[in-house]
């Protein structure tokens, strides 16, 4: 039983770490929307166009990450569950119960908003419309390439949509501000000595996560209610829209 949960913990924590490495990275790449049109766009592309073994392998190896990571957790949940604690135990359980029970919550909504996301930008099932939009601004050759910017301005022009974003970017900031600690605990890299700015760097990593993710679907409701302008207006028009999908039409046509 310990020997099992012990490896349990270990492909937690190094699932997590995975998992924990992404996001930043994904961070990143969902930022250079700030930088322009032709910038995403250019960025999108140039992760389409990898070798589809390394694409698809990436993407293998980030769902097995996610659902070891789900799966441990949930095991380790249900054994606390069902562990008898001593009575000079019992505190000390309790609070380890609540802590499991706050990570279990929030790893479940984040779990949901990962099909949500996924069916959104990525496989776009919830607005097929999306796969539509073409363009040749950020094309390295001239030819029409998918229009990430436009997608991404339209997807958050959607009030709910882009609260939901933000809500679960909360969940994912305080799922991390713990987790990010206890991966070094499970892995023993995390001594008595070193504990509190461990945490510190949990929580500041935590908020960079959050407010990184955050700033687009905020910024674009900002521009959408007239609160502040960032992105060109042009885009804020349903004409552009419409107009990406009227072209790529014609050019199938013909």
């Amino acid at each position: 039983m310990f020997s099992s949960s012990l490896g349990k913990k270990y492909l937690m924590a190094l699932s997590g770490l995975v998992l924990i490495g992404f996001v930043f990275v994904h961070m990143a790449g969902n930022l250079q929307v700030l930088l322009g049109q032709a910038q995403i766009n250019a960025y999108a592309h140039s992760l389409q166009s990898l070798p589809w073994f390394i694409l698809w392998g990436s993407r293998l190896f980030l769902l097995a990450a996610v659902l070891i990571h789900a799966f441990t957790a949930y095991s380790l949940i249900v054994e606390n569950r069902k562990a008898r604690p001593n009575l000079n135990e019992i505190e000390a359980t309790k609070r380890a119960g609540l802590a499991s029970l706050r990570m279990g919550l929030t790893g479940s909504i984040l779990l949901a908003f990962i099909v949500f996301h996924l069916l959104h930008f990525t496989i776009r099932t919830i607005y097929p419309e999306y796969a539509e939009m073409m363009t040749t601004v950020g094309s390295p050759d001239g030819t029409e390439i998918h229009d990430a910017f436009l997608m991404v301005i339209s997807g958050f022009k959607h009030d709910v949509i882009s609260v939901f974003y933000v809500v679960a970017m909360g969940m994912l900031c305080a799922h991390l501000s713990h987790g990010f600690s206890s991966v070094f605990q499970s892995l023993g890299l995390r001594s008595e000595s070193w504990r509190a700015k461990i945490d510190l760097v949990a929580i500041g990593y935590a908020w960079i996560i959050f407010v990184g993710f955050s700033i687009v679907p905020l910024s674009v409701l900002a521009q959408k209610h007239g609160i502040y302008e960032f992105y060109d207006p042009s885009f804020f028009s349903q004409e552009v829209e419409e107009k990406s999908l009227s072209t790529n039409l014609l050019n199938n046509e013909s």
